[in-house]
């Protein structure tokens, strides 16, 4: 489901997760990703909801970032996503986390969805990425420099 999410966002050739990332990712001796797919009555997968832990230092505590929601065409309107949506919900305020975030490509129109829930639209932040080239060209830039600044 993830490529089906990925040819969703029109951006096919940039997924390149394969099940044995997905398996490692999620299940492996130290998981840092977790994930919960939705099912129908016949116990077919038509969702997922994959997440990883975020840490606010103004609060002071985790939150939950969902880095992918997905429900297949044929299912959305079930209530699908919106049980994705409030099992992450459950588990912040049952473990005593204060936010449930993630971001949303800006032509979605699951936007109407994430406001009448009550999703608040963050304007004021602007994501950035640091990814290809200019990820490793500043990652060089560790054994370039001295471990302490010098007096």
């Amino acid at each position: 489901m993830v490529h089906e999410l990925a040819a969703y966002e029109r951006a096919p050739d940039q997924c390149h997760l394969t099940p044995e990332q997905l398996t490692a990712a999620l299940f492996g001796p130290a998981p840092a990703l977790y994930g919960h797919v939705a099912v129908d009555a016949g116990d077919e997968p038509i969702g997922f909801a994959l997440w990883f832990l975020n840490f606010s230092t103004w609060a002071g505590v985790h939150g939950i970032y969902l880095e992918d929601l997905y429900v297949r065409p044929t299912a959305r309107g079930t209530g699908a996503g919106r049980r994705l949506l409030a099992t992450l919900a459950a588990i912040c305020v049952e473990r005593g986390y204060r936010r449930l975030e993630w971001w949303m490509i800006n032509w979605n129109p699951a936007a109407g969805f994430y406001a009448a829930i009550g999703a608040e639209k963050m304007d004021e932040w602007v994501p950035y990425r640091l990814s290809g080239e200019a990820l490793h060209g500043l990652a060089r830039q560790v054994a370039a420099a001295p471990t302490r600044p010098s007096a």
